[in-house]
């Protein structure tokens, strides 16, 4: 597919365009509305393809969870081994959708390498993420950044206090939860690994604070987000931290999202993640 396409839908789920006006400049690279609405189904995402781990699976317990946020309640969607036994904690971080199937299957997938997944709700404290994406997408506007970066600093501490957890804690997040994953490096001194897909970087200064083992993975043709890359890097480097930065040559941004079909990219997924697990048992086993 056209880059170009790829880049204004990338722009569409990133910044204010109206759905018209997306529509409208979809229709200009295609060649016409037609052909616009003939490419809609591989741009947008498909959740028939967000069930890589059942929830009836029979090595995992899944539930929704409440917990205490910054002034208002935090719910989110709980996986978890089910075979008794003390295990690591990962807080999984969503995309600027909201808590949705992709992100709850993300969950079920660390449950079943053998950690407790707690995928929190950024728009709990507005009754929850709503089924409608761009609905969704304008609540984030909203989203008071001190008070959710609370608010995912309580969901680690709630991860720490369930009967299940060894103490140890981690994060992963994907796009707007790239970013917060790298916030939580940021400002949790206790975090043990925070890995982030294809999210904003914090500012360079800021790299000092991190106690975390942290690991990068950007695709490649996602120059966006790739051109906070050297700074960052830098940083990390100046400052001591441990770190694994992956650049997947030919991967769009949300490679990993495997309900996106023209972003999917399987290689670079299935590598990534089997890196991710090996910090997972390397930091929070």
């Amino acid at each position: 597919m056209d880059q170009r396409i790829i880049n204004l839908f990338d722009e569409y789920t990133h910044k204010p365009l109206t759905r018209d006006h997306f529509l409208k400049r979809l229709a200009e690279l295609a060649g016409g509305t037609s052909a616009a609405l003939a490419l809609l189904p591989f741009l947008e995402v498909n959740y028939a393809n967000a069930a890589t781990i059942a929830e009836s699976d029979d090595d995992i317990v899944v539930e929704d969870v409440k917990f205490d946020g910054d002034g208002s309640p935090m719910g989110g969607y709980l996986a978890r081994p089910k075979k008794p036994g003390k295990y690591g904690s990962v807080l999984v971080i969503h995309e600027n959708r909201g808590l949705n199937p992709h992100t709850k299957d993300i969950a079920r997938r660390v449950a079943k390498a053998g950690y407790i997944a707690l995928a929190a709700d950024a728009l709990a404290p507005f009754g929850g993420t709503p089924e409608n994406e761009d609905e969704a997408r304008a609540l984030f506007a909203k989203i008071d950044a001190p008070k959710n970066l609370n608010n995912f600093l309580k969901g680690l501490d709630y991860l720490k206090s369930r009967p299940e957890s060894n103490g140890k804690t981690a994060c992963i997040g994907f796009c707007w939860g790239g970013a917060l994953s790298n916030q939580l490096a940021v400002h949790s001194p206790t975090l043990k690994a925070a890995v982030a897909y294809y999210g904003r970087q914090p500012e360079a200064a800021d790299a000092a604070k991190i106690k975390a083992f942290v690991q990068l993975h950007y695709g490649g043709l996602d120059e966006r987000i790739n051109a906070g890359i050297p700074a960052y890097e830098a940083a990390l480097k100046a400052a001591g931290v441990k770190y694994e930065l992956y650049v997947y040559e030919g991967a769009q941004h949300a490679f990993l999202n495997d309900s996106a079909p023209t972003r999917y990219n399987p290689e670079a997924a299935k590598l990534a993640w089997e890196r991710t697990l090996t910090i997972f048992k390397a930091q929070i086993s």
